[in-house]
């Protein structure tokens, strides 16, 4: 052999090895990486080779599939009253993806978890049928809230105190997600981008906005862990009008008539007096009221239900004028509906915050349990002396105070509003908020809710927590006590 054809050889041979050890590569490390890559189509052709399994509403899907025509994709999702219960499917599109629920479980429901594999599907590499999503919210609950929302923009969360579980939650605008499950419906996803209303999002989880007067909860909660003062009926140093510190700015009541000079505890929540809690937050101080926020999930990253709500604030880095306006749930504090709802749960459940989750458990096809969800797993927040004493007052506040529209014959129920400035010197709509608890004694079952009206139309002048909020918390309270 002459020394061109050695080398060519050599050369050839060189190449061939390359060739298997690139295959060697692929097939051995990089085959997983190129199986779950985005633009892999057998991905998409497999999750909608079969029917989805489902997502489970007290006993009923409220999901289900629908054969195609004409693609390569067999089945795509429907669903049953998809906008009442949008906030807590999400939606699962056969070209825009898969949120919420449907999105965190879509393996689950695909078939393709490994878990609902047997030993035989592993080995033969068959798709396993698929498993369903069992949720713990109370179809009742949830239409109450949807239909009290009704046209109006805003969101509603109700939470069981004692277990933890989520009951109801709305968002509105609401949407089909139907009408974006396919492949051919561009122009329908385009008209909800563009929708300036953001029916996508879900407010209950994902807008956090000034609470308003319902923070005033916590910063009572810190004035009473903190001892600075000694009961919800001891009177305050609380001057009215209560001017800034350090600053010639005058924060005013809404109310000029209202008792709120030196005012307690107490009255102060029934009246909501604004100098009395700005008052109470700068005489804690910042650091104090943040620690009490942030026992009730203020400031957490991660707080999954399992959806990851977004992050709760109350800020830091403020001098004593912003410190005092945080004591009325303004400045920088912000809140989402769960939040709120969080802290009247924790008060209601006796100063134990019980973990919230709409998700009881994850099935495979035949009903088997793959994962489930303890209800009751509780973190104290505060004593029990101050729960009480809180629902005490929230007690006031429905009975005598600026919440007397959530009441419920032959309940307990407690509450706070709250009205909170909406953009540059308050120059939109302002934020109607209610959050509450409810208990009935004859039955044994309780509720905590929150509420936000964002915009309802009304004209300024009558936007209130009372007006606008605590009706809706007000059936959605009733629909969870009723045997």
């Amino acid at each position: 052999m002459n020394k061109t054809i050695r080398r060519a050889s050599v050369f050839c041979l060189l190449l061939v090895l390359a060739l298997l050890g690139r295959a060697t590569w692929v097939q051995a490390y990089q085959a997983r990486a190129l199986a779950d890559d985005d633009h892999n189509r057998r991905n998409t052709i497999a999750q909608y080779a079969q029917p989805l399994g489902d997502i489970i509403v007290a006993g009923n899907p409220v999901t289900g599939s629908k054969r195609t025509v004409g693609s390569d994709l067999a089945y795509k999702r429907t669903y049953t009253q998809g906008e009442l219960y949008a906030a807590v499917t999400g939606y699962s599109s056969q070209a825009y993806g898969a949120t919420q629920l449907e999105g965190i479980y879509s393996h689950v429901l695909d078939g393709t978890d490994d878990r609902l594999k047997s030993p035989t599907d592993v080995l033969t590499g068959k798709q396993a049928s698929p498993g369903n999503v069992l949720t713990t919210i109370d179809p009742d609950v949830q239409k109450a809230a949807y239909e009290a929302l009704g046209d109006d923009k805003g969101a509603a969360v109700a939470i069981d105190p004692r277990t933890g579980q989520i009951l109801g939650m709305v968002s509105t605008p609401s949407y089909d997600p139907s009408t974006i499950s396919g492949t051919t419906d561009g122009d329908a996803w385009q008209k909800l981008l563009d929708n300036e209303e953001k029916p996508l999002v879900n407010r209950a989880l994902r807008q956090p906005l000034a609470p308003g007067s319902t923070f005033k909860l916590v910063v009572a909660a810190a004035a009473l862990e903190n001892g600075l003062y000694g009961s919800v009926d001891e009177r305050t140093d609380s001057p009215n009008p209560y001017t800034l510190p350090g600053t010639s700015t005058v924060l005013r009541n809404e109310s000029a008539s209202a008792p709120c000079e030196d005012a307690t505890l107490r009255t102060a929540l029934q009246y909501s007096c604004n100098n009395v809690f700005a008052k109470v937050a700068a005489d804690l101080g910042q650091d104090k009221v943040r620690a009490m926020a942030e026992k009730f999930g203020f400031n957490t990253e991660k707080l999954d239900v399992p959806v990851r709500a977004a992050k709760s604030v109350y800020p830091s880095g403020m001098d004593k004028p912003q410190t005092a306006l945080t004591g009325i749930g303004q400045f920088e504090v912000t809140a989402t509906p769960l939040q709120i709802a969080m802290v009247s749960a924790a008060l209601a459940n006796d100063g134990e915050l019980a973990a919230p989750h709409m998700v009881s458990e994850v099935t495979d096809s035949k009903g088997n349990t793959l994962q489930s969800f303890a209800d009751g797993d509780t973190e104290r927040i505060v004593s029990q002396s101050t729960a009480e004493q809180l629902r005490s007052a929230m007690v006031t506040v429905v009975e005598e105070g600026t919440g007397t529209n959530a009441r419920i014959d032959g309940a307990e129920v407690g509450g706070k509003t709250g009205t909170a400035q909406n953009g540059v010197g308050n120059s939109k709509t302002p934020y109607a908020w209610f959050t509450s608890y409810a208990k009935d004694d004859s039955n044994g079952k309780e509720v905590a809710v929150a509420v936000i009206v964002e915009d309802s139309g009304a004209a300024r002048s009558e936007v209130s927590g009372n007006g606008l909020a605590a009706p809706i918390a007000q059936k959605m309270m009733k629909a969870a006590l009723k045997d």
